[in-house]
């Protein structure tokens, strides 16, 4: 490709409404275009990486075996209520009506649409198991689209579903999706690591998500650098905090005392209260798929809603407005406790943290009063003991002691064993050898391919621009002859360079713009090609060209040797992330 014939417009100034890096990148290196908020297109460089990372995804799921398919965007409302989902996941389905006035749904994922052809051709164990997988554009209805692809309303995504007869085949299934995920981030050149994760909307009791480090990702991430543990911050446990919970018996019944226009954990640990944090009782008023609840924490540990969601088996949650408090617990939020006053029909949720917890201060479901010397399981009716706090840095791993960590990162794909959720909603069920009929055992395994693109950017950068990893890099190689002029030495050497490469199967652009060389260097950096080949005439009268790989210092090497170093270099960095990856 000559640089003249392809449209690269690159950008000196970064846009202003790019938050992060990677997406400033994308627009400077002229990936990508915005058409409004969540929207992009794809310019002809971004849409060879994007084909890149693609290709890698299918080449991958191949290999472990998965079937390709290609499903419709546009589907019926029918399926997504009999799974249940029309409801728990409408805050992000887009849905319109045809010229009949009939509703359609677009699809942000396809577990329905694949449960549906499943039950109707999967009707025997002899046809088990079987993996289906698509790459295609999906939809969300975004409310705020930010970070430019990391959370877009329309992006492109690789969706796959496997169907087994047991447990024990869904679980070997879902492994052989884990491991091809660690080749294809491996082979995009990107470090992706997987940690334990809610299932969130899409269900079932086992999933992975595998993340990117970014310090701007919008992920938090647990881990143990020594005993391998990690988690998303929804799923993550501990041994509990670092300051222990308050154990010592006191004898006294609960106190009241005044408090008058204290409502914060903070305003009670001041003077004249002095009640440290971790010696009070939050009690917090959720109203969970319509029904009120109570859920008790330490003061100083804040509720995680994902565990609490998946604790109580919720769809939906949300913090109870003052009014509802007041109507629940005869009082407003900042006076609420779990002592008395508490009706029957409100169930009482506990953190494991506040078991045996004694010598407490909580409020006293009385506005402006607290109640001190509260022991919790002699003074409050507890339904449920669970973990509902969210994990701080430095608590110890369940497994090893040692202290966790806290980073930020990307994720960029989730693998899920869903079990028979939709299996048994949607009828997909097959004939056992027995002559009994089951529901087919699920998993479901996506991949941000979009996301990975921006990913891959947000970790492989510098000042100057991206550094793509040679495996999804627009283009490998970058000739660039400082005169360009019809006839010039400089040119003429690099379009016999260009054609031994490309000869050899290497992916060159030919920068072949008659521009200073100060501006193709910057946009060569900018754009972030591999390995740039500079042609002037000062080093070719002395018999050289100069070697630069991105991010690398300038090599000095013979113009006889130049076309074999290019091809060796190449040859040697595709090999290189392959054999990272685990593939031949």
């Amino acid at each position: 490709m000559r640089w003249s014939h392809c449209f690269v417009p690159t950008l000196k100034e970064v846009p202003a409404d790019a938050e992060i890096v990677s997406h400033q990148l994308l627009l400077r290196a002229g990936l990508v275009r915005k058409l409004a908020g969540g929207l992009y297109t794809f310019l002809p460089l971004g849409v060879r990486v994007l084909r890149k990372v693609e290709a890698i995804v299918r080449e991958e799921m191949n290999r472990a075996g998965a079937l390709e398919v290609l499903m419709p965007a546009l589907q019926p409302p029918e399926i997504w209520q009999a799974s249940g989902r029309y409801e728990t996941a409408r805050d992000v389905l887009f849905k319109l009506k045809d010229s009949a006035g009939r509703e359609w749904v677009l699809s942000p994922t396809a577990e329905e649409v694949i449960t549906t052809i499943a039950a109707a051709e999967l009707n025997s164990y002899r046809q088990l198991p079987v993996n289906f997988y698509q790459i295609g554009i999906k939809f969300r209805d975004e409310i705020r689209p930010r970070f430019g692809l990391m959370r877009a309303k329309e992006f492109y995504m690789k969706d796959a579903y496997s169907f087994d007869a047991t447990d024990e085949g869904a679980m070997a299934s879902y492994r052989k999706m884990y491991d091809a995920y660690n080749r294809i981030f491996a082979r995009c050149g990107i470090q992706a690591f997987p940690v334990e994760a809610d299932t969130g909307v899409i269900g079932g009791n086992y999933s992975h998500e595998f993340m990117v480090p970014a310090v701007t990702g919008e992920n938090d991430v647990v881990y143990c650098e020594t005993g391998g543990y990690a988690a998303n911050i929804e799923k993550a446990t501990s041994r509990g905090s670092v300051v222990p919970t308050p154990k010592g018996r006191t004898g006294e019944a609960p106190e009241s005392f005044a408090t008058p226009g204290v409502v914060t954990i903070e305003a009670l640990t001041a003077a004249p209260y002095s009640v440290p944090a971790h010696a009070q009782i939050k009690t917090l008023v959720y109203v969970a798929d319509s029904k009120t609840i109570l859920i008790l924490l330490r003061g100083d540990d804040q509720l995680n809603e994902a565990k609490l969601m998946a604790r109580t088996g919720a769809v939906q949650v949300r913090a109870a407005t003052a009014d509802e408090c007041q109507a629940a617990l005869g009082a407003r939020p900042g006076s609420l406790g779990a002592v008395a006053r508490v009706p029957a029909t409100i169930k009482v949720y506990a953190d494991e943290q506040l078991r045996g917890a004694q010598g407490m201060t909580t409020g006293a479901n009385e506005d402006g009063f607290h109640l001190r010397h509260v022991e919790i399981e002699r003074d409050i009716r507890v339904d449920q003991w669970a973990d509902f706090r969210t994990v701080k840095a430095g608590e110890a791993d369940v497994a090893t002691g040692e202290p966790l960590k806290i980073r930020r990162a990307i994720e960029v794909g989730h693998v899920f064993k869903l079990g028979t959720k939709y299996s048994e909603k949607l009828n997909a069920t097959f004939l056992a050898e027995n002559g009994q009929r089951h529901p087919c055992v699920m998993g479901c395994y996506g991949i941000g391919v979009t996301r990975t693109v921006q990913a891959i950017i947000e970790q492989c950068h510098d000042k100057d621009g991206i550094i793509w990893p040679t495996s999804v890099a627009p283009f490998e190689v970058c000739l660039t002859p400082l005169n360009v002029a019809e006839g010039a030495p400089t040119r003429v050497l690099a379009e016999s360079i260009y054609a031994e490469l490309t000869a050899a199967g290497i992916e060159v652009i030919l920068d072949d713009r008659d521009e200073r060389p100060g501006v193709k260097f910057k946009d060569s950096e900018l754009v972030g090609f591999p390995l740039r080949l500079n042609l002037g005439e000062k080093s070719l009268a002395k018999g050289e060209v100069e070697l630069k790989p991105r991010g690398q210092v300038v090599q000095m090497i013979p113009v006889a040797e130049a076309s074999a170093r290019i091809i060796a270099w190449v040859q040697a960095e595709r090999a290189r992330i392959r054999q990272s990856a685990g593939v031949a």
